[in-house]
């Protein structure tokens, strides 16, 4: 029998007409029909709209991650950053982010402490390859002359002056771009290793491309750090190099890694990239099975008879975001000032140091580029507040445990929209913070005031007990500018209303 297909049957006139007509039709026609009566009658459903989820979740499902936020609050590094999420942090305002790359270099750092890095060039110029930034290349008219490497005796001897100068670690570089077939200078340098750190000096070298059996033997010379740039992102490294890929390089540090030897890598600004290229650097570093015990930052010093000769100079802005993007991702690194650092003011280096870089490279030469000495250093070490970096201190820090302190999250005045110049705002009592900072952070503080300025400390008393804190910060930040030795750069940063009491640092977290 066919199936009996109807309209719609909704309406009652309708349906009273049907179920009246259903006793002429034959018995299984009208349990046919009835039963299609039946459907069409019954109200229509939909299907489409979920409508009982708790608002809750709805709410939980809806809310974005504060990605910038968790770098802060994270207790320990970690190795699987998205491209995403490091442009994120990059991209937050600039005093954002040198606050917040503050406040992790001081969780896991010792501020003020800066490593002094002396860097000599052992073998120079006649390299192979064809790196568009670097004088060393046989393929450049650069005027630079090739040699052999220098003696052993050479090499211990301007060790031991850089030590003299307060120096802890002595880095050497050799032109070429590998290590095969180099028995004889893999020896030499092997002896050079053995004998610096015997002085007490960190030995970092940077010799190309090296296998596994090579940074073994440099590892049981002594080696304390392996230097093997990335340059710069995957996509633009094409663009600079031909003649070693990114790959290659990638593959020399896990051979030093592998071999117990501490990883620095980093990257050259100025090259012609752009800002995805900062992101993809940083990308690449802060993705690698351990992040590298140090990351050098490099500005392009554009070198006469190289392809980038005509290079522009780097954005000051580009130096500062890199230095504290890197700072959050990789926050136990030691995150280094490199070449260019002479192109730098004074002021600029020290906002760097700010942001978390805590390592400079310092002496007469920085391979075939000027350095900036070490008498210049003494004296802005001596202005900021800055010290030298013992040896190996770094590594007695990686045993301590981070500083036990209340999340970090930055001061509402930085989310807020600028308003109207020269407004000053209140500091509520109850919007003080209480931070626990430790001891040998307090004790360096206490020994810059006590040491300059012994007079000083009552009248940063009074201000305190002041009520009037909207008076109080004006009062503080008139104090700093023109009295207190800059021995508080660290703990004064981004004018902050701090003071020390009982071994404990107030921080309010409204700004002028």
């Amino acid at each position: 029998m066919a199936s009996l297909r109807l309209p719609s049957l909704s309406h009652p006139l309708i349906l009273r007409s049907l179920r009246s007509t259903t006793h002429k039709l034959s018995p299984s026609t009208s349990i046919a029909f009835r039963q299609q009566i039946q459907i069409q009658a019954q109200p229509s459903r939909s299907y489409g709209v979920v409508s009982s989820v708790p608002p809750e979740a709805t709410e939980a499902a809806t809310v974005k991650r504060d990605i910038y936020q968790e770098a802060l609050n994270a207790a320990e590094p970690r190795s699987n950053w998205t491209r995403e999420e490091i442009k994120e942090i990059y991209d937050k305002p600039l005093m954002e982010l040198c606050w917040g790359a503050g406040s992790v270099h001081r969780k896991f750092h010792i501020p003020g402490a800066i490593q002094m890095c002396t860097l000599l060039n052992i073998k120079t110029g006649g390299c192979s390859e064809d790196c568009s930034y670097c004088a060393q290349s046989s393929r450049y008219q650069t005027g630079l002359k090739a040699s052999k490497m220098i003696s052993v005796e050479s090499v211990l001897s301007a060790a031991r002056i850089a030590k003299d100068n307060g120096s802890t670690r002595f880095c050497m570089g050799a032109a070429w771009r590998d290590m095969r077939g180099r028995k004889t200078n893999l020896k030499n340098v092997k002896t050079m290793v053995s004998e610096i750190r015997g002085m007490g000096m960190e030995v970092c070298v940077t010799l190309g491309m090296i296998d596994a059996e090579q940074a073994q033997e440099l590892k049981e010379a002594g080696l304390t750090a392996y230097n093997h740039n990335v340059d710069t992102s995957r996509d633009f490294y094409p663009k600079v190099i031909t003649t070693r890929s990114y790959d290659e390089r990638l593959n020399t540090i896990k051979n030093v890694r592998d071999a117990g030897i501490n990883v620095c890598t980093g990257g050259i600004l100025g090259l012609g990239e752009n800002k995805s290229d900062h992101i993809g650097l940083l990308e690449t570093v802060a993705t690698l099975p351990a992040h590298p015990e140090s990351f050098p930052v490099n500005m392009l010093v554009a070198i006469k008879g190289t392809p980038l000769e005509g290079n522009k100079k780097v954005e000051f802005e580009n130096m500062l975001r890199m230095v504290a993007t890197a700072r959050i991702v990789m926050p136990k690194t030691i995150v280094r000032l490199a070449a260019g650092r002479g192109e730098l003011s004074e002021e600029q280096q020290v906002l760097c140091f700010m942001a978390g870089a805590n390592a400079v490279f310092t002496g007469e030469k920085m391979l075939t580029t000027p350095a900036v000495g070490w008498g210049v250093d003494s004296v802005v070490f001596n202005r900021w507040g800055l010290r030298p970096m013992e040896s190996f201190e770094v590594d007695a820090l990686k045993n301590d445990k981070p500083p036990v302190s209340e999340p970090v999250s930055a001061p509402e005045i930085l989310k807020e929209e600028s308003k109207a110049e020269g407004s000053a705002r209140s500091l509520p009592r109850s919007e003080i913070r209480t931070m626990e900072v430790p001891l040998r952070h307090h004790w360096d503080w206490r020994i810059g005031l006590r040491s300059t300025i012994p007079r000083k400390c009552f009248a940063l008393s009074c201000v305190v007990v002041s009520w009037d804190f909207s008076v109080a910060v004006l009062r503080v930040r008139f104090w700093f500018s023109f009295c207190v030795s800059a021995a508080w750069w660290d703990a004064l940063y981004m004018e902050d209303c701090v003071y020390i009491m009982r071994k404990k640092c107030y921080v309010g977290s409204k700004y002028i």
